[in-house]
C-alpha cells in the first residue's frame, strides 16, 4: 500500500508488519465511530470529543491524519523497493497511474459540485464555469488529498531524512503564507473540506512523518525505533501547539495574538483563526500535532503488536482491507440512518451504530475471506 489504485488482489505476504496492520485497523474503526455518530445530539451534548468541529483538534480529528500516516509509512517503503527492482522511470510511472487511479476513484465515491438540470443550463454553464463550480468542495476528501499530497511529495519520498524535513517544513511555510494570504478567509466561509485546494501543503506533514517511521523501524527495529518515534512524536505535538499559541487569544481589534490557546481536545473560547488546529482550513499547527500524535499512538502498537503478541483480528481485517471498508461504509451507513434520527437517545443512536458497525465489518471479514483486497 502506498499512493493509490483500487486492484484486487491474492491474500497479503506473510511478512506484513503488524503493528502498522493493527495501527491501520484501529484508525478504521475510529474513522467508523466518529462518521456514524459525530453527528447526532448526544454526542455533541456528552461525548463532543467524537465530533468534528473545525475549531480545535477533538479525537474526531486525529482519524484522518493517521491514514495519511500510514501512507507515508507504505509509501516509502514500497517506492524504495520498486526503485531498487524497476528503476526510476517505471517506479515513478506507476506512483503517478495510481495516484491518478485514487483521484477517479475520488471522483466516482465524492462527486462534484453542482450540476445542470437541463441541457439550456450546461450550455450556459460552459466550461468556465464548469471548472469553477466543481472543484470547490466535495472532490476535495480524503482520498483526492491522499493522491496529492503522494503527487506533491513525490520528489523527495525517496530522499534522506533532511530533505523530508525541509520539504516538509517549506511546504507547511507556503501553506502559511497562502492562508494568511487569502485562503484561510475563504477556505472557512465557503466552506472546504479538510483543507480544500491546498490540503495537500499540509498534509504533507503526517505522511512524510510516516515515511520517516519506516526508516526507524527498517534501520532499528521495533526496540530501537521506540525512543525516537517518542520523542518525535513529543516534539511535533509540541509545535503543532505552540503554532496553535501564535493565536491563542484575540486583541482588540480582534486580530489573533500570542496567548496560550485551549490544549488539544478542549474547546478554545475564540473564534477560529489562521494559528487554530482545524480539520476544515488543515491548518499547519492541527497537522503537525496530529502527525505528532499519530506517531504517538504508532509507537503504541508497536510495543503492543511488535513486541508484544497482540493481535485484534477485527484490526487485521480493517486494516489489510483499510480501502474496502472505506468505500464501504458510507453505503452501510446510509442503510442505517434514516431510522436512527439526529436527536435519538444516546442508547438507541448507539444501537444503530452497533448494527451499521457489524455490518460493515462483516462485509469486509467476507471479502478476507474470499482473499479479495482493495489496496491503495
Amino acid at each position: 500500500m502506498a499512493t493509490a489504485q483500487v486492484q484486487i488482489g491474492p491474500r497479503p505476504a506473510s511478512g506484513r508488519i503488524a503493528s502498522l496492520d493493527q495501527f491501520r485497523g484501529y484508525t478504521v474503526a475510529g474513522m467508523l465511530v466518529v462518521n456514524f455518530l459525530g453527528g447526532y445530539a448526544w454526542i455533541a451534548r456528552d461525548l463532543p470529543v467524537l465530533k468534528h468541529h473545525n475549531t480545535y483538534c477533538s479525537y474526531a480529528d486525529t482519524i484522518m491524519p493517521q491514514f495519511f500516516f500510514a501512507v507515508g509509512y507504505a509509501y516509502r517503503l514500497t517506492l524504495l523497493k520498486r526503485l531498487a527492482r524497476e528503476g526510476g522511470r517505471r517506479a515513478y510511472g506507476h506512483v503517478v497511474a495510481r495516484c491518478l487511479g485514487l483521484m477517479l476513484l475520488a471522483f466516482v465515491v465524492y462527486n462534484l459540485d453542482g450540476e445542470a438540470k437541463t441541457w439550456a443550463e450546461l450550455r450556459e454553464l460552459g466550461l468556465s464555469g464548469f471548472l469553477a463550480t466543481a472543484f470547490q468542495r466535495d472532490w476535495f476528501q480524503t482520498l483526492t488529498h491522499i493522491a496529492l499530497t503522494s503527487l506533491w511529495i513525490m520528489p523527495v519520498i525517496a530522499s534522506g531524512t533532511a530533505a523530508r524535513l525541509a520539504f516538509a517544513a517549506g511546504s507547511a511555510a507556503l501553506h502559511l503564507w497562502l492562508s494568511d494570504r487569502f485562503f484561510f478567509d475563504w477556505a472557512m466561509s465557503r466552506p472546504v473540506i479538510d483543507g480544500g485546494q491546498l490540503g495537500f501543503l499540509s498534509w504533507t506533514a503526517p505522511m512524510i512523518a510516516g515515511s520517516i517511521a519506516y526508516d526507524l523501524m527498517a534501520s532499528r527495529g521495533p526496540r530501537g525505533a521506540l525512543r525516537p518515534l517518542l520523542l518525535g512524536a513529543a516534539v511535533l505535538m509540541a509545535v503543532g501547539y505552540g503554532l496553535s499559541c501564535l493565536g491563542g487569544a484575540e486583541g482588540t481589534d480582534g486580530a489573533p495574538r500570542l496567548a496560550w490557546a485551549a490544549p488539544p481536545f478542549f474547546p478554545p473560547e475564540i473564534e477560529p483563526n489562521l494559528w487554530t488546529m482545524s480539520q476544515r482550513s488543515g491548518s499547519v499547527s492541527y497537522l503537525t500535532f496530529a502527525a505528532g500524535f499519530s506517531a504517538l499512538v504508532f509507537a503504541l502498537f508497536v510495543v503492543l503488536c511488535d513486541l508484544g503478541s497482540l493481535r485484534v483480528g477485527m484490526f487485521r481485517t480493517f486494516g489489510r482491507n483499510a480501502l474496502a471498508a472505506y468505500v464501504i461504509h458510507p453505503l452501510v451507513f446510509g442503510a442505517v440512518k434514516p431510522y436512527v434520527p439526529r436527536d435519538a437517545p444516546g442508547w438507541y443512536a448507539a444501537a444503530g451504530f452497533g448494527l451499521a458497525f457489524a455490518i460493515t465489518y462483516a462485509l469486509v471479514r467476507h471479502l478476507e475471506k474470499n482473499e479479495i483486497y482493495l489496496k491503495l
